[in-house]
């Protein structure tokens, strides 16, 4: 795989979406920020914070601190394949997976009008890492509200960004296997790490995924400093103002942090240009830029091997507004894509094609907060683009990521024809 540069004028390019986009305080995109990576010795290509409209100072190099949100699913899934190629995890084992995590024994499945059925099958890990468990989330599907006005003691929907383990406890929306359902059971497969292991989702992360990297800004459980470089999450109202709010996921920057649940799903707080180190490696085929091994190469390829081609139109469904104060309505998953381009899913995230020039695997997912990010192995780009804002799929976020990814492959191309 050939290694690129990024055009000076590519680079000038996304600096300037960047700035624009952040200006038109109250209806711009705070702290828009993007990092790019490739395979060469020098992996980061391209960083950059837009914050200076929003009260911050603007540093070409800025560690500001994100809400990683869903994000946080790669780099669970990566535990997890560690974990089976040490044979210590079985994808195809649930066994094994039931006696780590007994609370996924006897499961039901809730029905439209929140009554329950027994679950048919049994949960594997592979099906919690392609969202085939019957696992939901409570803001994308009314089942689960259905459920907690019915059946729940306290009537109260579940709040999976509470920090507390109890919010995971959730029946099933479809039968195990039969589906894909967007939802918690990246948060089971953190558990079952958790168990396996006998660490902290978090710990097991530092250790075998991060200082291998050279990853320092990246956490469950934000220091103090890191507090202090935190960037603040906003709302946008139906007019498109902002307006600041307390952060959905706010028990890792209490006190009790210490006691906070560990989300695989949603945990994660980091810097952009951090996360850029956990995509060089899986362009590297699992190696960082100093020889450290993260991965096998066997297995890189494994987690970009769509796992779902019995169901081609998995992610091209209506994404309901269970709560539209999170999650803007949306025709599919990623709507760039229209068929009958062919789609999938890997061991953790999406694979793709697009029209921003990205290859057809391309792996890409995306963080409730409006944090997109996107791993082109073929031809050996990857980047990130992250705001803090809520609800999710801000329409004038995803116009940056998208103006942001074809200025980058335009750049790349550049730049190899110059060469």
């Amino acid at each position: 795989m050939a290694s690129f540069s990024l055009s000076e004028q590519a680079a000038a390019d996304i600096r300037s979406l960047l700035d624009i986009a952040s200006t038109g305080q109250p209806t711009g995109v705070p702290c828009a920020s993007t990092v790019v990576v490739g395979t060469g010795s020098q992996p980061e290509l391209f960083v950059h914070s837009a914050t200076a409209s929003f009260g911050r100072k603007d540093r070409e190099d800025s560690n500001d601190i994100y809400w990683l949100a869903s994000c946080t699913k790669l780099v669970t899934s990566i535990a997890c394949m560690q974990l089976v190629e040490a044979s210590i995890l079985r994808l195809d084992d649930a066994d094994q997976l039931e006696g780590l995590c007994p609370e996924l024994v006897d499961l039901k499945v809730v029905q439209e009008n929140g009554t329950l059925e027994p679950a048919q099958s049994r949960i594997t890990l592979r099906m919690l890492l392609t969202h085939t468990a019957g696992f939901g989330y409570s803001f994308l599907n009314p089942k689960l509200q259905a459920y907690s006005k019915a059946c729940r003691a306290d009537r109260v929907n579940f709040n999976e960004f509470s920090g507390h383990m109890d919010d995971i406890l959730q029946p099933l929306v479809n039968q195990p296997g039969e589906t894909f359902e967007y939802g918690i059971s990246m948060d089971w497969a953190g558990v079952a790490v958790e168990r396996v292991t006998g660490m902290k989702l978090g710990d097991y992360m530092q250790r075998h995924i991060f200082i291998p990297l050279g990853i320092h800004d990246l956490t469950m459980t934000p220091s103090l400093e890191m507090r202090e470089r935190l960037v603040g999450i906003w709302q946008r109202d139906q007019e498109g103002n902002l307006s600041p709010r307390t952060p959905l996921l706010s028990r890792p920057l209490e006190a009790d942090a210490a006691h906070s649940f560990h989300s695989g799903g949603a945990g994660l707080f980091g810097s952009t240009r951090e996360f850029g180190k956990i995509l060089a490696m899986l362009l590297r085929d699992g190696r960082s830029h100093s020889g450290e091994v993260v991965l096998a190469p066997a297995t890189v390829e494994a987690m970009f091997t769509n796992q779902l081609a019995w169901l081609p139109n998995f992610a091209r469904r209506h994404l309901p507004a269970v709560k539209p104060e999170l999650v803007y309505m949306a025709e599919a998953f990623y709507p760039p894509c229209p068929p009958p381009t062919p789609q999938g899913w890997g061991l953790g995230f999406m694979i793709t094609p697009g029209p921003t020039g990205r290859s057809e695997k391309t792996g890409q997912w995306s963080g409730l907060s409006n944090a997109f990010w996107w791993c082109d192995r073929q031809q050996g780009i990857a980047g990130l683009v992250a705001s803090q804002i809520l609800p999710f799929a801000d329409p004038k976020v995803v116009e940056l990521w998208m103006g942001i990814e074809s200025k980058v492959y335009e750049g790349i191309k550049a730049e190899s024809l110059d060469k």
